[in-house]
This record gives C-alpha cells, structure tokens and sequence, in this order.
C-alpha cells in the first residue's frame, strides 16, 4: 500500500479505475466460455451490482461528504441534499439525451433519436451508468488528499474502488452475452463489453483531479457521485433485476441484500 500512497490523487483514481475497468474486461471475457446467461442467474447479478451501489454511496460518499460539509463550516444536510440531487438530475439528463437501450430488457430507443445498431445502443447503456461509478471512485481518491488521516481515507477510497470492480465484473458478462446473442462474434461481442468500462478511468482521473483543485466542492461531489449511483440503481438496476427472472423475482432481492453486505464490510474493514 505504501506505494499507492507515493503517488499523486489523480494516479491513485488512474490505479482505482483501471481496476474497475480490468474486472468488466474480465466479465465480458465471459462470453468466451457461455453462449447464454441465465435469466435467474442476470437477476442475481443486477441486483448484487444494486447492493453494492446503494452501500457504496452511504458508506464511501454521503457519510465522508456530511464529514467534509462539519470541517467546512458548512450546513451538512443541506450541503449533502443539494449534491445528491444534483447527481441525480446529471443522470437524468443524460438519460434523455444519450440514445441507448436498457441491458436485458426490450425497452424501446431512449434519448435522443438516432441511428445507431441496437448493440451500441446497449453498449451506450452501459457506458452510461458507468460514468458516476469512475467518478465516485476518483472523488474518493481525491478526498483522501484533504482527510485528516489520509491513509485511512486512501484505504477507504481502495474498497470503494474493490466493490465497484466486484460488481463490475457480471456487468461486464451481462453486456458481452446478450450482444452475443444479438447475433455479433465473440470477440467483437466481448469489445464492446470491454469499452463500456473504458469511461471509468477517464471520469476517475477527471473526478480526482476536479477536488484536489477545488477543496471547497469535495462534499458536494462526494454526493454527487452518491446521487448519480442511487438514480442508476432505481432507474435501471432494480428493475431490471425484477424484469429479468423466470418467475422467481426473490433472485433479485438476495443479489441486493449480498452485495449491500460485500461492500458494507470492505467499507468498514478497510474503510
């Protein structure tokens, strides 16, 4: 760890992301070894992805943030509000604007009308709610440049960065498989399974290097990561995770309830 410590906020984001990125190249290499993905066994997976997202964003965002919001002087509810659901409407926005099409459902084109091939539109899906996941991780590397106790901030930064890879990784099979499926090879399917996780270290390193420059936004970007993952678990995770099963939603809820659990212990292990 001391040599993660050596390095600069934006380097350590660079580290954390590509760790993120690595484990949805993992999954997607999935496809190479499956030809379908279980419908039960996609429900389990989405919701395991919701678990670590809803822990992540109180335990690695909102409480450091409401911390951050004291020291500053500041008034910490209103501070924490006003990030959260500005993250939430970033999402929103994006949302209507970005052409894609929900992973794992036969939802309709959303966005801006385009004409794009349906497996972009999935891969732009993805991407999409990979942003606030890249992001989080780099704030919270960014953060720990300030914290009073910098090696336990960076620590808490790593299991932040470890969950949201452990839950990367079905997103990754979730992506490659159903594109294989669509009717593109392997390896083009498993490209593009890949590259939905290249925006990680790009909003990572952007993320990291936004709070080192700007200490007096650090609250508000910690729960503005928080805001943008929460909208992607209601928005699209949860339901999905429901919409997927053959009859047997309770798939779904035990994914949520294991990785809230996953995540909450690396946060206060290592957090």
């Amino acid at each position: 760890m001391d040599w993660l410590m050596g390095l600069l906020p934006w380097q350590q984001a660079l580290v954390g992301t590509g760790f993120t990125y690595l484990m949805t190249a993992a999954g997607a290499g999935l496809v190479f070894l499956f030809r379908t993905l279980n419908r039960n066994v996609l429900s389990l997976m989405l919701g395991f992805a919701s678990g670590v997202m809803i822990a992540a964003s109180f335990w690695s965002l909102l409480d450091p943030a409401i911390v951050q919001a004291e020291q500053n002087g500041d008034i910490a509810w209103l501070v924490v509000a006003i990030g959260f659901g500005l993250g939430g409407l970033f999402l929103y926005a994006a949302d209507k604007i970005l052409p894609h099409i929900h992973f794992g459902s036969n939802h309709e084109e959303e966005g801006i009308p385009s004409h794009f091939k349906r497996t972009i539109l999935l891969v732009f899906s993805i991407t999409l709610h990979n942003i606030p996941e890249g992001l989080a991780v780099g704030v919270a590397f960014g953060a720990a440049a300030s914290a009073d106790d910098p090696r336990v901030a960076v620590f808490g930064a790593v299991a932040l960065a470890i969950g949201v890879g452990i839950q990367n990784f079905p997103e990754g099979a979730a992506v490659s498989i159903p594109l294989q499926q669509e009717g593109l090879s392997r390896e083009k399917a498993f490209f593009h399974g890949q590259a939905s996780g290249l925006v990680e270290p790009i909003a990572g390193v952007l993320g990291a290097l936004l709070v080192t420059q700007m200490t007096s936004i650090l609250p508000y970007a910690l729960a503005f990561a928080a805001g943008a993952m929460i909208y992607v678990v209601v928005e699209e995770l949860i339901p999905e995770a429901r919409i997927s099963t053959e009859g047997h939603r309770h798939f779904g809820v035990f994914g949520t309830m294991l990785g809230f659990i996953v995540m909450m212990i690396l946060d206060v292990a290592l957090g």
